[in-house]
């Protein structure tokens, strides 16, 4: 079993745009609920410890927590959840990081598991998969936003998106890497998949091919290309500056 390690000297309780609790609680800042529709709902929040994890299991009660994506160390037994029914999948990644293309893979088959379990069930309740890292504030929003990209919303929408529910997601660079390195693996159209099999060479373009404006791939056989945005063709970087400055100001 993985070593745990101790997450009791941090503190997220100053950090607005968090999912309250039903009731008053002392994680009631700790929780951020991104919906897209009803069959795309994540739950971001900071790691719960063995101490805390009833607090949590409450919660996962309330709003149908199906998974939960822990993509930091193990700080908490994952037997104590996964007897309530909910399923603990480790796809761990380095602080402050992008995530590498085999733990890509692994999120998004997860969430195609999961869209094509409710899509079209009638009466059906919205399930939730539920991530988190450590503070909740980089790893885990950065896999949500992949997410909402490859749903369709455009980059910088759902960086916005996420922030607005979770205030200081993402660090710099894994903006660059959402706005502007992170090609989506797939046309997507209507209950169409997330991702392709090929999600390993379409992930980590690098910017210096995105820049050269190398030629995308022609979409597959029966699915439309994407439709481009009506900013596409302004210049990228000076999308990213006023992102930057609207973000982080002018410094």
């Amino acid at each position: 079993m993985a070593k745990m390690v101790s997450v009791s000297t941090y503190n997220t309780s100053s950090i607005g745009g968090r999912k309250p609790l039903g009731k008053a609680s002392p994680l009631a800042n700790s929780f951020s609920l991104i919906e897209y529709d009803k069959n795309h709902r994540f739950l971001i929040m900071d790691c719960p410890t063995n101490s805390t994890i009833p607090l949590y299991l409450k919660e996962f009660a309330r709003l149908n927590v199906t998974d939960v994506v822990r993509v930091c160390e193990p700080t908490y037994m994952k037997e104590r959840v996964e007897t309530r029914n909910v399923k603990v999948h480790d796809l761990p990644f380095k602080d402050g990081d992008v995530p590498p293309a085999t733990v890509l893979k692994q999120w998004l088959e997860l969430v195609n598991t999961r869209v094509s379990s409710t899509t079209g069930a009638a009466g059906s309740e919205p399930t939730t998969i539920a991530v988190h890292c450590v503070a909740g504030l980089g790893r885990a929003p950065v896999l949500v936003a992949v997410a909402l990209i490859e749903r369709g919303m455009d980059p910088l929408d759902a960086i916005e998106h996420v922030r607005h529910k979770r205030r200081g997601a993402f660090n710099n660079r894994q903006i660059t890497y959402l706005a502007d390195n992170y090609k989506r693996a797939s046309a997507f159209k209507g209950a169409a998949k997330i991702g392709s099999a090929k999600i390993g060479s379409a992930m980590r373009a690098s910017p210096t091919a995105s820049a050269a404006g190398s030629a995308a791939a022609p979409p597959a056989a029966g699915m439309q290309p994407a439709t481009k945005p009506a900013a596409a063709n302004v210049p990228l970087s000076g999308i990213h500056k006023s992102f930057f400055k609207k973000m982080f100001g002018s410094h």
